[in-house]
């Protein structure tokens, strides 16, 4: 490799070198061909080729399983078309120069193919190359181009609700980055295949038009040059020229129409993670029904006078003995079950600790059709994702939650499922394995048959459909998930909403053990000397009532260590921590912009405010007045998001926390920011006060 790259003239060359060097110098070859002459056992071997190269596409189109599989197939198509075309102005030369030879002018595979496929009557090769041609052209070539041309419009029309449909999996933390980018890049393979594929078609189509003009002009050219130049008659001429030309035209077209084959493979096929041959068989052979229907009217058409008996009974007897066999198969018991012991009764045991069993902090409850997603041994892909969950909930929020028990409860309905916190129910929907969820996201362009419903997570509208309905719903502006896609992301965000209960004292000192190994003695002068764990899990609980994320653990133990032992009231130093975190929240408000826009308080009041704050933070205003300021927060936070801004509502650092308690409760998205929170360097503009008065 040295010396590769300091440019020595012996250097070897690579493998990736010679394969860079293959494609330029086979289509050089390939157009070359077009000019030099070429002997005729070098036709033969290149004729030859070309038939082995069509039977290569085919069966390479046949075992793969997706169309992505075969990405090179439009560029493939291109060169094996001009590799015809270049054969055909190869052998038209030498047709026309050395016909009046012999039937052999232009090597033996011309000749076998228009002497003996055809019997030497020119016109019955003739008939066949138009049925090649009719079949080639008018069929497979016109068909598949119709499919490819549906398929990339809808392709292109399906990118925005698959791409929404990754996003959503990626902010869910169901997939990864690299997964994200994969499979972005794969929608885009997508388009690009069938869009390139509705070009290519238009090859084999004009490669059948080339192959009817060089017939003719061989046929009228060979005639010509035998009689008037090598002085034969008539039907010499006829004799040596075209059946020279109709072998010319078959050699041609029968790996055109191989080719053509393996492109209608490729593009109408539908990905099932299975090749062409296992697709086939399980869908034709999968139903022992259809097949008895079949040996039956076959044998019923075999028992009519005058009719083929043999041929139609014989298969009438395969097809019926394929359709038992089938059916008794499928009807065959599985292995038997190991026959269930029963324990002898034991005499009864004392009650002891063991049997008190702890609350899970975490629970998930599903029913028996659900079982599937959660059972490793029928590879249940929803617990891959809530461990997925658990640890982006980990990277965004700070701390890593408590394990999730999963069981199956009987009393609920076959498809539902229900999240528990501390044994409380906190979520419940229902999932249907088999389907997919098509949700709406505002801007969808039809209605789609099947069953209403609602998102769990988001409360969107949605329904369920069936398998066959997924690309119609993409296509038509629907957000479209799997049922474990359903199940997850409602555990996502209910895990999100309810981080606060989720920090418990035991997740608290495991988060200090965890930062003790980074700041060491440091962290022992906070806790315990200055405040306890209970103070700090309090302190921690409040910034994540309030959507602040507590992943910046230094500047949370620095701000406790400089205020704490002035006070231990936890409200005082969540107000102070916030200080101290105040350029984050900001910007995960408002993002890198230099102009805050917000709403204030009408200075009357905040003076009323200001005068109903007791001790502890506790406000006691008017009801009348605590409604109307509700109503007046929730127009200013629609008027925020009609202007494209964040809904947040600046305040004095003292009616900060009342003011976010109480309307947390009705508007939770509204963010309550005190002034201390606000860096210098950002500018502040008001576009809306909320006063006293609607």
């Amino acid at each position: 490799m040295s010396a590769i790259a300091a440019g020595t003239p012996n250097a070897p060359i690579s493998g990736n070198t010679a394969a860079a060097y293959a494609a330029p110098l086979l289509i050089v070859l390939i157009l070359g061909m077009m000019i030099l002459p070429l002997p005729p056992l070098l036709l033969d071997l290149l004729f030859t080729f070309n038939i082995a190269l069509g039977m290569i596409v085919l069966l390479a189109a046949v075992y793969s399983t997706k169309p992505l599989d075969f990405a090179a197939f439009p560029t493939i198509l291109l060169l094996t078309t001009l590799l015809r075309l270049s054969l055909n102005v190869a052998s038209t030369r030498v047709v026309l120069l050395n016909g009046h030879t012999g039937p052999d002018a232009a090597g033996k595979v011309i000749e076998a193919f228009g002497h003996f496929l055809v019997g030497g009557n020119f016109a019955v090769g003739l008939v066949v190359f138009t049925i090649l041609v009719v079949i080639n052209f008018v069929v497979i070539t016109k068909g598949a181009g119709r499919i490819a041309e549906v398929s990339a419009r809808f392709t292109l029309d399906a990118m925005p609700g698959k791409q929404m449909a990754i996003d959503a999996d990626l902010n869910a933390g169901l997939i990864g980055e690299d997964e994200a980018r994969r499979r972005r890049q794969e929608i885009s393979q997508e388009a690009d295949f069938f869009g390139s594929m509705d070009g290519a078609s238009k090859f084999v189509r004009g490669d059948a038009i080339a192959g009817i003009l060089i017939l003719f002009v061989n046929i009228v050219g060979g005639l010509a040059i035998g009689i008037l130049q090598h002085d034969l008659s008539f039907a010499a001429a006829s004799k040596n020229y075209v059946l020279l030309a109709i072998g010319d035209g078959l050699v041609a077209q029968i790996p055109a129409l191989v080719i053509s084959t393996a492109a209608a493979l490729v593009v109408s096929r539908v990905g099932t993670g299975e090749d062409i041959g296992r697709q086939m068989i399980s869908s034709l052979l999968g139903m022992p029904r259809s097949l008895g229907i079949t040996a039956g009217i076959l044998g019923v058409l075999g028992l009519i006078p005058g009719m083929p008996h043999f041929a139609f009974l014989l298969l009438a007897a395969l097809v019926g003995l394929g359709a038992w066999r089938l059916a008794r198969a499928r009807a065959a018991p599985g292995a038997s079950e190991p026959p269930s012991v029963v324990p002898p009764a034991d005499e009864l045991v004392e009650a002891t600790w063991e049997d008190v069993q702890p609350v899970d902090v975490l629970g998930l409850e599903v029913g028996f059709r659900l079982i599937s997603l959660v059972d490793r041994v029928q590879g249940g892909e929803l617990l891959k994702r809530i461990k997925s969950i658990r640890r982006k909930f980990a990277q965004d929020i700070g701390f890593l939650p408590p394990a999730v028990h999963i069981r199956d409860n009987l009393e609920l309905k076959p498809a539902a499922y229900r999240m528990l916190l501390k044994g409380v129910v906190v979520g419940e929907g229902e999932s249907h394995p088999g389907m997919y969820l098509a949700i709406n996201p505002g801007r969808v362009t039809l209605a789609l048959p099947g069953t209403a419903t609602t998102d769990p997570a988001f409360g969107l509208p949605a329904t369920w459909i069936q398998a066959g309905q997924r690309e119609q719903a993409q296509v038509a502006g629907y957000t479209v998930v799997d049922a474990g896609t359903v199940v997850a992301t409602h555990f996502s965000h209910i895990v999100h909403t309810h981080c606060a209960r989720l920090l418990g004292r035991t997740e608290t000192q495991h988060l200090l053990d965890h930062l003790q190994k980074q700041m060491g003695k440091a962290l022992e002068d906070v806790v315990p000397k200055l405040v306890n764990v209970a103070v700090v899990q309090k302190v921690l609980q409040n910034l994540l009532d309030e959507g602040v994320h507590i992943r910046d653990m230094r500047s949370i133990v620095d701000a406790l260590a400089e205020h704490a032992p002035r006070t231990q009231d936890p409200a005082e130093l969540t107000a102070c921590v916030r200080v101290a975190l105040g350029r984050a929240i900001v910007q995960e408000v408002f993002g890198a912009a230099a102009e805050l826009q917000v709403a204030a308080l009408d200075p009357d009041l905040e003076r009323v405010i200001a005068q109903a704050i007791g001790a502890g933070d506790t406000m006691a205003i008017e009801p009348g007045l605590a409604e109307n300021l509700i109503k007046q927060a929730a127009a200013a936070a629609a008027r925020q998001e009609s202007l494209g801004q964040p809904a947040a509502l600046l305040v004095p650092d003292r009616l900060r926390a009342p003011l976010a308690r109480m309307l947390r409760r009705v508007l939770p998205n509204f963010r309550v920011i005190a002034h201390g929170e606000i860096a210098d360097s950002r500018t502040i503009r008001v576009n809306t006060l909320l006063g006293a008065r609607a």
